[in-house]
């Protein structure tokens, strides 16, 4: 086998290039691979795309189980195409609704799930089984409805009449208008702080979002630490019950025995005061016991016998052996 420093570089470099491209192509479309972005695809059609857009959450039952893949036009309605990618089972017969997930306006796609059997990989649902937040054909058209059941010459009437009674009003009700022009005035000023402020809120309620699953978990965690404390409530208060009765006997063994200390500490405070005042005696027996415990030891430290001599005693005679 040829050795890699012997290699020809720009065979070499190609092929690194073509491995690094294919990479990134792997990146872009991770999606689409069979292990990493498995999944099928569904179709649904609704009225009115409702603010849903790509990269938004699939729902059933509250529960995360795919996202929203693109959304297009179709002819006179909107196309939302989605991806299942959890296993999750729903009929043939299924509903779908784009509901508001935040008070911002992030939303997502909620499936219901209807009939029998698994809807195929590929179908579309119908218009007439979808649902949009709000549907803006309905709105004008409700709007236009009320535009022409209104009575114009009696609205002008109304305004006249309204003009002529507020032409002489009080100083107070002058101030009150005074006061909430200025008040729309300093709104109007901050605008661009307001626009601040419901950025960083959009933001807030998105990382909310994204960390929903950790609160539940951290709620669910709660509710098992408070069962098991309701579970161990009889033995925390049978515990509480028995310190209480501890202190309870402590108190009255301490009272009961008061009596009998009380001499007792006199006395004690009798035998200090008589060795306070005999201290240096007993400095002095300590000194001179020093030498006689010294000589003591030199006696019986030496084995199982000790060592003596008596002065101005004469020497017995020495006793032979085998003469």
């Amino acid at each position: 086998m040829m050795p890699f420093r012997e290699r020809n570089p720009v065979k070499v470099g190609a092929v690194s290039l073509i491995v690094l491209v294919a990479i990134v192509l792997m990146a872009f479309k991770a999606d689409s691979l069979p292990l990493i972005g498995g999944g099928d695809t569904y179709y649904a059609d609704f009225s009115d795309s409702s603010g849903i857009k790509p990269n938004d959450e699939v729902r059933i039952a509250g529960v995360r189980v795919g996202k929203v893949t693109g959304v297009g036009l179709d002819g006179d309605h909107v196309k939302v195409t989605f991806k299942i990618s959890s296993g999750a089972d729903f009929g043939t017969e299924t509903n779908a609704e784009i509901k508001v997930k935040t008070l911002l306006g992030a939303m997502f796609l909620a499936l219901e799930p209807k009939g029998s059997g698994q809807l195929k990989a590929g179908t579309t649902i119908p218009a007439s089984r979808t649902k949009s937040a709000y549907d803006v054909v309905e709105a004008f058209s409700g709007l236009a409805e009320r535009a022409e059941q209104i009575n114009l010459p009696q609205l002008t009437t109304s305004l006249n009449t309204l003009a002529d009674a507020t032409k002489d009003t009080p100083e107070a009700l002058q101030s009150t208008l005074k006061g909430l022009s200025a008040l729309s005035a300093n709104v109007a000023a901050r605008d661009s702080q307001l626009n601040t402020l419901l950025g960083n809120l959009k933001k807030v309620s998105g990382v909310l979002a994204t960390r929903d699953q950790d609160i539940v978990t951290l709620m669910k965690d709660s509710d098992v630490l408070l069962r098991a404390v309701v579970a161990r409530r009889d033995a925390v208060h049978e515990l509480l019950v028995s310190t209480s009765n501890l202190s309870t006997e402590l108190t009255a063994l301490v009272q009961q025995s008061r009596a009998d200390l009380t001499p007792a500490l006199s006395n004690l405070k009798s035998v200090v005061d008589v060795l306070r005042k005999n201290q240096n005696n007993l400095d002095n027996s300590l000194r001179l016991m020093a030498p006689f415990y010294r000589v003591f030891t030199n006696v019986l430290g030496t084995g199982p016998w000790f060592d003596n001599w008596i002065s101005n005693l004469p020497p017995g005679p020495a006793l032979g052996v085998g003469q």
